[in-house]
C-alpha cells in the first residue's frame, strides 16, 4: 500500500480483501486517522447490510461505486443527527434552555444540564464537560485546555457498572493548539455515567473529569 494514498484503502479494508501485510499498514494509518475510522464504520454497516442477503459479495465493474453511493447516502443521513448533537452542545454551553427545535428526542423531565470539571496535576490538563440527559442517553459537550499531547484524543463515558462509551474523538495539536471544544453523545444516561476521562489514542488517561 502507497503511503500517500491510505485514505482510499478504508473501503477495502472495511470489505476485508485486503492483505495481511496492507490490512497491518492500513490499521496503523486508522490509529491516526478520525476521518478513516468514522468512515471504516459506515462501509462496515454497509457490509453487514449486504451480508444479510447471504450470498458472498464478489467485487464487479460499478461495485465500487454503488457502494460510495450508498456509504454517502448515510453519511447524509448521520450528518443531520450530528448537527442536532452540535446545536444541542452550543445550547448548553452558553447556559441557554435545554431545548433545542428538531433535536432527535427531546429533553428528559427533571434532567436538567450537568457541569462536570476536572483537573490533572501532572498533565496540567483541565476540563469541563457539560451533559444534559435525552431519551436516547446523554447530550455531551467538552471544553478542554492545556492537552500536551499530538495526535488523536477521545472523551470517554465510563458507566458506574464499569461500561465505557467513547464520545467523540479529535486531533490535538499540543499546547500550542489552545482550548478545545468537542461535541458528542452517549447511550448511556447521565445517572448512569460515574465520570468521563480524557485519554490518548494508546490509552493513557490525560484528564479525569467528575461531577
Amino acid at each position: 500500500m502507497q503511503t500517500t494514498e491510505p485514505h482510499v484503502r478504508v473501503g477495502a479494508y472495511a470489505l476485508g480483501v485486503l492483505g495481511s501485510a496492507d490490512t497491518f499498514r492500513f490499521e496503523e494509518h486508522l490509529a491516526l486517522c478520525p476521518g478513516c475510522r468514522l468512515r471504516a464504520g459506515e462501509f462496515a454497516g454497509v457490509r453487514d447490510g449486504l451480508a444479510v442477503v447471504g450470498a458472498p459479495v464478489v467485487p464487479g465493474p460499478g461495485f465500487v461505486e454503488r457502494l460510495t453511493d450508498a456509504v454517502a447516502a448515510g453519511r447524509r443521513r448521520a450528518a443531520r443527527r450530528r448537527l442536532a448533537l452540535v446545536a444541542a452542545a452550543v445550547v448548553l454551553s452558553v447556559g441557554g434552555p435545554v431545548a433545542v427545535a428538531g433535536l432527535p428526542g427531546g429533553p428528559v423531565e427533571g434532567a436538567g444540564p450537568q457541569r462536570w470539571s476536572g483537573t490533572d496535576a501532572s498533565s496540567g490538563v483541565a476540563a469541563v464537560v457539560t451533559a444534559a440527559g435525552r431519551e436516547w442517553g446523554t447530550a455531551v459537550a467538552l471544553e478542554v485546555a492545556r492537552l500536551p499531547v499530538v495526535g488523536v484524543c477521545a472523551l470517554v463515558a465510563v458507566g458506574r457498572d464499569g461500561s465505557e462509551e467513547t464520545v467523540g474523538s479529535w486531533s490535538a495539536g499540543g499546547v500550542q493548539d489552545g482550548p478545545v471544544e468537542v461535541s458528542g453523545g452517549a447511550a448511556l444516561r447521565p445517572e448512569g455515567i460515574d465520570h468521563f476521562e480524557v485519554r490518548t489514542a494508546d490509552g493513557r488517561r490525560l484528564v479525569t473529569v467528575t461531577r
